[in-house]
């Protein structure tokens, strides 16, 4: 049977779990969009959570694809985290260095469990909190030895733009949109070129920030039930949850576990391949819109 992790973890509890010397492995997964021209990796060399090593997803990803880190075929995955030096019962602890506490992590928890890997959790807080709460960290990286894990994919996790267009008229799922509010309605620009803003006709708006406090940490069960309540998502039904590109999505995912969904499907190529390949009509818009 696959350990199991709770999906968020303390920095007191890490920082007791490091002392323990237990089968763990942290890692900074660290990823920022272009246009905050911040180096997620230079800035890892620079200062890290002491013993962390770097998760790039940009490069554990499907390098054939147009679209940005999608998610790499199970050899790459395997390979990639084997390289850390991660076997099948490491227990793996993701964080990232972004100012509001969780940006890129969730998406690499999620990448863990949809390979098949429930022993990953998410350092609540992230690198800003740890800081605050004056922990270590450190400039000194020493390469893991190689070793070998094995990735299986679950694909019930994984929806498609095929898969979305079809549940246009079947409403087999709900799609959640984990982007700010003013992409998602049309009005404010999107962070990537040749890409207006707007939604996928019948989605719904919850935006990753809307799960974090203002200290940077997950919001409590009871409160994180109630966003996805005022927002009419039902969690006793399938969800789907997108974003740009699949990244702060996994915020939505991470939440609705949290409240006991047992799994939440992302969108993998988002809205960056939805505004690319859908027809006109269904790329909902308050303003351009989409015009061929």
């Amino acid at each position: 049977m696959a350990l199991q992790a709770r999906a968020l973890v303390t920095s007191k509890w890490l920082a007791e779990a490091v002392k323990a010397q237990g089968k763990m492995r942290i890692l900074d997964t660290s990823w920022y969009l272009p246009k905050l021209r911040r180096n997620a990796k230079s800035e890892f060399k620079k200062r890290h959570i002491t013993g962390a090593a770097f998760f790039d997803i940009d490069q554990c990803c499907d390098k054939t694809s147009p679209l940005d880190h999608m998610l790499p075929s199970e050899k790459t995955f395997a390979d990639y985290v084997g390289n850390l030096g991660i076997e099948s019962d490491t227990h793996v602890v993701v964080y990232d260095a972004s100012d509001f506490g969780a940006f890129s992590a969730p998406r690499v928890w999620w990448m863990f469990r949809v390979f098949g890997h429930s022993a990953v959790s998410l350092l609540n807080g992230g690198l800003r909190n740890w800081e605050l709460e004056e922990r270590p960290v450190s400039d000194q990286y020493v390469r893991p030895t190689p070793t070998e894990f094995k990735a299986s994919v679950n694909r019930s996790w994984i929806k498609t733009y095929e898969d979305i267009l079809d549940n246009l008229d079947t409403k087999k799922f709900q799609v959640v949109d984990a982007r700010p509010t003013g992409r998602f309605r049309g009005l404010d620009p999107e962070p990537r070129d040749n890409t207006e803003p707007g939604h996928i006709p019948g989605s719904v708006s919850v935006p990753f920030h809307s799960f974090l406090s203002k200290s940077g940490h997950f919001l409590p069960r009871e409160q994180l039930q109630a966003l996805f309540a005022q927002a009419g998502v039902d969690l006793s039904r399938p969800v789907c949850v997108s974003c740009g590109s699949a990244v702060t999505a996994c915020h939505v995912t991470l939440a609705a576990h949290e409240c006991g969904h047992p799994g939440v499907s992302v969108y993998d190529g988002g809205w960056s391949e939805w505004f690319t390949r859908a027809v006109p009509e269904h790329v909902i818009s308050e303003g351009r819109g989409k015009h061929l």
